[in-house]
């Protein structure tokens, strides 16, 4: 995908997540995080904006290092004024990308075509995937036909992008903790049915390998790419709902979600 698409994604998602978030009440329970509520939702993600809009704009040549989790949801701005502060760290994070001169070099943590390609993407993955926590957040205490828009529809080669961001990186750099139902050296292979897109996961050594592309697995994980985006990002299960099959080894499967997660800090 191109930053700008990038950029389209993260504004909508963005706008959409304080929509829902507004809907729900501040003190309303997410259940996907089942430790927070809206408003722990909102500090968390205004929180990221705003340090991932500082490497650019500081050109900071290290990963920022930042507060606690615990601190995080305590900072902010008030109840009152929070859903306008997440708003106005959105779009300054949007301006900020957009502004940014596509030569400049600041930190990040993944391989990226340049360090802007590299926040534009993760900051829309960010907020793509906590619009999900909002919108399940609305869905409790709505009606019927809102609660029927609680899982979002992503744009099919957006959500195949997602994929790749969490396999190609987060996935490698983590320590897998193998399950004692599966095989000590097993393979993963996830496919989007709608992009035809393919991932290989090799997990040897506690240490997984992924390649794009199809190869052997013990554990089959298919489905149009927006349920398989939600549903390894643990925000939906297999199923008719999703439209995601798993086949193969479970336990392997649940290994590697209980590893791959992306934790402040």
């Amino acid at each position: 995908m191109e930053i700008s698409e990038h950029l389209d994604a993260l504004r909508q998602h963005g706008g959409l997540l304080a929509d829902a978030a507004g809907r729900a009440g501040l003190n309303a329970p997410v259940p996907s995080c089942p430790s927070w509520l809206v408003k722990d939702l909102l500090r968390h993600t205004g929180y990221v904006h705003r340090w991932a809009a500082r490497h650019i704009a500081e050109r900071s040549p290290v990963v920022i290092d930042g507060p606690s989790e615990e601190e995080i949801l305590r900072g902010g701005a008030g109840d009152a004024d929070l859903l306008g502060w997440f708003r106005a760290g959105l779009a300054a994070l949007a301006e900020t990308l957009t502004e940014a001169d596509p030569a400049l070099q600041c930190a990040t943590f993944m391989p990226a075509p340049s360090a802007v390609a590299f926040w534009a993407r993760r900051q829309a993955h960010e907020t793509a995937i906590h619009l999900a926590d909002a919108l399940g957040a609305d869905a409790l205490s709505a009606d019927a036909e809102r609660a029927a828009g609680a899982v979002p529809e992503y744009p099919p080669g957006f959500a195949a992008d997602g994929i790749d961001e969490l396999i190609m990186g987060f996935g490698q750099r983590r320590k897998y903790r193998p399950a004692a139902s599966a095989a000590p050296d097993a393979g993963l292979q996830v496919l989007t049915t709608d992009t035809g897109d393919a991932w290989h996961l090799d997990v040897a050594g506690g240490h997984v390998q992924a390649h794009r592309g199809p190869g052997p697995g013990d554990c089959v994980v298919s489905g149009p790419a927006s349920g398989v985006y939600l549903f390894l990002w643990n925000r939906a299960a297999p199923g008719p709902g999703s439209g995601v099959t798993v086949s193969g080894s479970p336990g392997l499967l649940a290994a590697w979600q209980s590893s791959v997660r992306v934790r402040w800090g």
